[in-house]
């Protein structure tokens, strides 16, 4: 809530002045839908009076929500780091598929394993909510592929950096670089965090994985935001999905 406090000058001027595009959408949709997730995450909590199978329902909610947060929050810099390749479709393509495969499995996992958690309501008066009572070591493998995942795209981001940083000085391309890196030394470090976490701890200690959910958010949109007013201020509103490609190195667009 802080954040969105903090930035709502910077986010309505960007809400009410950008054209719309499937960027904005992409934005609109990660911005917001943790709400849900919270929203969810308090019925699951304080509402009373709940059997094991509706908590079981509510808890696969707070799950899909999680998941689409983190879907959305790595498109963006999918789309960053097409751009950083000059949009290259083969690097598109290797992305999407891996990125694909991670979605699926994930998914998988998830869900299965919360198909045989345990949940219980609590005995004592007037404490309120589900938990859980069991859980799988199996939950640490979404952030184990997401880590994987991650690590490919700081690889090509940082490859990129390495052939271009002699020859490219545009600002933007440059804010680019800078907010991938960060973007992914996190990612890669509440990842790790989320797979120690199950394997060391019961599962019970599972409230680094939403936070890790809100953190991709955050900085996702966060930066979404500084690259569009940078570049408002450059070309009086001109960043959407089709525009992003012009930041790109001038040298490799002639040489593709």
């Amino acid at each position: 809530m802080y954040d969105y406090a903090c930035s709502i000058r910077e986010e309505g001027k960007f809400l009410l002045c950008s054209r719309w595009s499937r960027v904005k959408f992409l934005y609109i949709v990660t911005r917001y839908v943790p709400f849900l997730l919270f929203a969810a995450h308090l019925y699951l909590n304080f509402v009373p009076d709940e059997t094991s199978d509706t908590c079981q329902f509510v808890n696969n909610i707070c799950s899909a929500f999680g998941l689409i947060s983190i879907v959305c929050s790595e498109c963006f810099f999918i789309l960053r780091t097409y751009v950083l390749w000059n949009s290259n479709n083969i690097v598109l393509a290797a992305m999407l598929s891996t990125f694909a495969a991670v979605i699926v499995w994930s998914t998988v996992i998830v869900f299965s394993a919360t198909a045989t958690a345990s949940f219980e309501t609590s005995s004592v008066s007037g404490i309120t909510g589900c938990y859980l009572s069991s859980g799988s070591v199996r939950f640490f493998v979404p952030f184990l592929l997401l880590f994987g995942f991650e690590l490919v795209l700081i690889s090509l981001t940082l490859t990129c950096a390495v052939r271009n940083w002699r020859t490219t000085h545009i600002g933007l391309y440059v804010v680019l670089l800078k907010h991938n890196v960060l973007y992914y030394v996190c990612g890669l470090f509440f990842s790790t965090i989320n797979v120690l976490t199950p394997l060391l701890l019961n599962y019970a200690y599972n409230g680094f994985q939403d936070f890790q959910i809100i953190i991709h958010v955050i900085l996702a949109t966060r930066m979404h935001l500084h690259l569009w007013h940078a570049n408002r201020n450059r070309n009086a509103d001109a960043f959407n999905a089709f525009t992003l490609p012009r930041v790109a190195p001038a040298s490799h667009t002639e040489a593709s």
